[in-house]
């Protein structure tokens, strides 16, 4: 089994795919922990539904570089989300049912009628699901992926503090001079970032699993902030290699595999947890 595994890292293609997922897998992470603290989860979940509108729209038109068109239109809505939450006439959960499932079914419309591909459906599994589109990878797609991911660790680690003050007592942080509302839209446009590189590894609807699991999952462990966003970025990074590595060797879907390896994860913390609080 070993040299069996050995075998599949010697072809270019996996190491670049395991490679991306793993920085994937821990940006993710990262960010993951305050969105679920500031019960922000829900936007993840929409930001990925327009990322697959938008994703169609580039595929539509042949774009080469898709996500020129894809990130600022995900991190335009990100923005559009975040201040309809301060919004009194239409609430922040409302706005993003609508964003999300408008630009699902836009998505879905226009890759029926304009697409010019044989395979239809496969193209739209693949852009939700993920499916095999992570073991294509160029190498330029690995280096965008590694400037991205450095890029996004290193907001997180330079705002640490500030990402704190807002994630547990954003009143506070206002009073004491921080503009919670500027590092709000921060954290929205950073995983927006995190949302559009990620749909190469598990798809539009899968995104929200690689963000909110290893968090919750860490929960059920650690009790401060920073032991749970240490244990949930190891945990999220080991989950994404034993996913992708399970997936190439049994020929299952990349992302669904690592989804699933994530809720296994979570159900072997939550069983830790109760037993230590016994």
């Amino acid at each position: 089994m070993t040299g069996s595994i050995a075998t599949y890292f010697e072809y270019p293609f996996v190491r670049y795919a395991i490679i991306v997922g793993m920085l994937i897998a821990l940006c993710s992470s990262l960010f993951g922990v305050t969105l679920v603290l500031k019960r922000f989860s829900f936007i993840g979940d929409g930001l990925s539904h327009v990322a697959f509108g938008a994703l169609a729209v580039a595929s539509v038109i042949n774009l080469t570089n898709q996500m020129i068109l894809v990130l600022p239109i995900t991190v335009g809505c990100a923005i559009l989300m975040l201040r309809a939450g301060q919004n009194t006439r239409i609430r922040g959960d409302a706005m993003v049912a609508m964003v999300s499932v408008g630009a699902l079914a836009f998505g879905y419309l226009i890759m029926n009628l304009f697409s010019t591909s044989t395979n239809l459906s496969g193209d739209v599994c693949t852009t939700l699901f993920g499916s095999t589109s992570i073991l294509t990878l160029t190498s330029e797609d690995v280096l965008l992926s590694a400037i991205l991911s450095v890029a996004v660790v290193a907001v997180f680690i330079i705002f640490y503090n500030k990402i704190f003050a807002v994630t547990f007592d954003e009143g506070f942080a206002k009073a004491t001079g921080t503009n919670a509302g500027g590092y709000n839209l921060l954290i929205a446009v950073v995983i927006s970032v995190v949302i559009v590189v990620a749909m190469n590894l598990v798809g539009s609807l899968l995104i929200s699993a690689l963000v909110v699991f290893p968090a919750l999952s860490a929960m059920r462990i650690c009790r401060s902030f920073k032991g749970v966003t240490v244990f949930s970025a190891v945990l999220s990074v080991s989950c994404a290699f034993a996913g992708m590595i399970t997936s190439i060797v049994a020929g299952t879907p990349v992302g669904a595999t690592i989804v699933m390896v994530d809720i296994a994860a979570f159900l072997v913390c939550f069983v830790t947890g109760l037993a230590a609080r016994r």
